[in-house]
């Protein structure tokens, strides 16, 4: 007997392994709107067999989980969309941009036509929603390794079919809608109907597949152009051209060739050159006293306001930096959000008012206490440490809510240099599966989290959603008032965190709600090969992670 209990309290027995899509009008909500299911903490696409007892809830579509499958099978009817539209065409996934992915057609066009027509978008748009509207059944296939290699190099999906040389299971699980098939990452919907919220705009070279946030499913939002981050984007992306390093199978190349070390030596190169660049258009500005560093968590904030102090110092500079983690009100006045959690990512949740009297008394030639932070024990203590500025000191302060100026609002604007950091990774995973920023900062957190804050990854989990609300309350909508932007990521990071990430995520049991999200995570680190953290340079951003670093924090 297998017992399956619902989470709408429901008991039901089976005396064999039983399809879900019997008992879905069971779970007491629109059985049209269960996009898949939680079985045991596992997601699960409808269709998978339940054959041993289980814990099952609906995962629908107003849920993060729900959201992540909803976008991931738009995807997959896109690149449908694209085989019969464009048969001979190579799609290719890009950045995500607002609630969108950008997107181009390798090798689109001829003398006469350099780019997509508005013609073509729309004849690809048509496509999506007659695939759609037909509401078509997603089928999973089993295949063998020999055929998945012959499918794949037929249906020119030549990132894929590459990445088969350093993932070789004897069998492949592929998605096959019509007449196309590929690799996704986890589970799609059932059916093509559900998927009736998107559009599909041109943008630069190319176009953005655009859905629905998570909060609301039913309708898109005005899209807000960020062109100073497509444009950053933009040019890591060129640059991974022009070192032929465009996909997680490129960079295993490069570890299996043991020829990762000239690749890590550039990579930081480029990254510390974006830095002194900016260190120049901060001695060009004139009448600056503060640089503001501020980007979502686990952004190398930290480590770039240091490596950014190098740089003004051979400018003339002193620099003298200040963390603004370093503000946080004690635990006790930490406010709460709507679930009762403490809020550390809102601005309240900083003593702003101690941080402008600080920064007055330095402006005007006083010596100031530096506060620090005891993170395990939620209090702020005193280590004797001042700061006095000097008539060439220059301060750098880094944190969330650097670009609001609410931070500081006793500052003059032409006094303030702000500087937005992202991760940006230019590596896909293969043609149709890109590396999201926030898989890659969570990633960032959960090693520096069990690293240095005691924290274990189901933790750091658990807390995510907070931060992602926080930052799209208080750090996003600000990200545009940047006078520069940097790129903090590392095209070689993953590689890295992989080795200190998997045995902490596979230490999340089944038995908590967080395992879902530490399975995906080890999926998605199986691809890329390892890189010794030994090869990681002192000063390297990935230091601040993974311990080692030059510099003190």
């Amino acid at each position: 007997m297998i017992e399956v209990n619902l989470s709408s309290g429901e008991k039901l027995n089976f005396e064999d392994d039983v399809f879900p899509e019997t008992f879905l009008d069971k779970f007491g909500v629109d059985k049209e709107k269960i996009l898949a299911l939680r079985v045991n903490n596992e997601i699960c696409p409808i269709y998978k067999k339940i054959d041993i007892n289980s814990y099952v809830e609906p995962v629908m579509l107003n849920s993060t989980e729900g959201s992540a499958i909803y976008r991931r099978s738009l995807c997959f009817v896109l690149a449908t969309a694209s085989h019969n539209i464009f048969p001979q065409k190579r799609l290719l996934v890009g950045h995500s941009l607002g609630h969108g992915y950008y997107y181009t057609i390798d090798g689109y066009g001829s003398t006469n036509q350099e780019e997509l027509s508005q013609d073509d978008i729309d004849k690809l748009k048509k496509e999506m929603k007659r695939l759609i509207d037909e509401n078509l059944t997603i089928k999973q296939n089993r295949i063998s390794y020999s055929d998945a290699v012959k499918l794949f190099e037929n249906l020119n999906l030549v990132e894929t079919r590459r990445q088969l040389n350093f993932t070789c299971p004897s069998k492949f699980i592929v998605n096959t809608l019509e007449n196309f098939s590929d690799l996704y990452f986890g589970p799609l919907v059932l059916k093509t109907g559900v998927l009736k919220v998107f559009d599909i705009i041109k943008y630069n070279e190319g176009f953005l597949l655009r859905f629905p946030s998570t909060e609301k499913p039913e309708q898109l939002s005005k899209f807000e152009d960020i062109p100073k981050l497509f444009n950053i984007y933009k040019e890591y992306k060129q640059w991974g051209k022009r070192l032929n390093v465009t996909s997680v199978a490129a960079l295993n190349e490069l570890v299996s060739n043991r020829k990762t070390k000239e690749f890590i030596d550039i990579t930081e190169m480029l990254q510390a050159r974006q830095i002194a660049k900016i260190a120049d258009s901060i001695s060009n500005a004139k009448d600056v006293r503060m640089v503001l560093m501020a980007g979502p968590s686990s952004s190398g904030k930290t480590t770039s306001s240091k490596k950014l102090a190098l740089q003004l110092r051979c400018l003339g500079y002193t620099p003298r930096v200040v963390e603004l983690d370093t503000y946080y009100v004690d635990r006790s006045r930490t406010p709460r959000d709507e679930k009762g959690e403490y809020d550390y990512e809102c601005l309240e949740a900083l003593d702003v008012e101690q941080l402008n009297k600080d920064l007055i008394d330095m402006f005007q030639g006083k010596e100031v206490a530096m506060p620090s932070y005891n993170f395990k024990e939620g209090k702020r203590f005193y280590t004797g440490k001042t700061i006095k500025l000097e008539k060439n000191d220059i301060l750098v302060m880094e944190g969330i809510h650097g670009l609001n100026d609410k931070l500081t609002p006793l500052i003059p604007r032409e006094q303030k240099f702000k500087i937005y950091l992202s991760a940006l990774t230019q590596l896909n995973l293969d043609d149709h599966n890109r590396i999201p920023t926030s898989d890659n900062r969570l990633i960032r957190r959960i090693v520096r989290d069990s690293q240095f804050r005691g924290k274990s990854a189901a933790e750091t989990i658990k807390m995510w959603p907070s931060v992602q609300r926080g930052e799209r309350l208080y750090i996003f909508p600000f990200q545009d008032k940047a006078d520069a932007m940097l790129n903090t990521a590392l095209d070689y990071e993953l590689a890295v965190l992989k080795v200190f990430a998997q045995p902490l995520l596979r230490r999340v049991s089944p038995l908590e709600k967080e395992y879902a999200e530490a399975d995906r995570l080890i999926r998605f680190l199986n691809a890329f090969c390892q890189i010794p953290v030994t090869d990681v340079p002192g000063q390297s951003i990935l230091r601040e992670f993974v311990g080692g670093s030059e510099f003190k924090y």
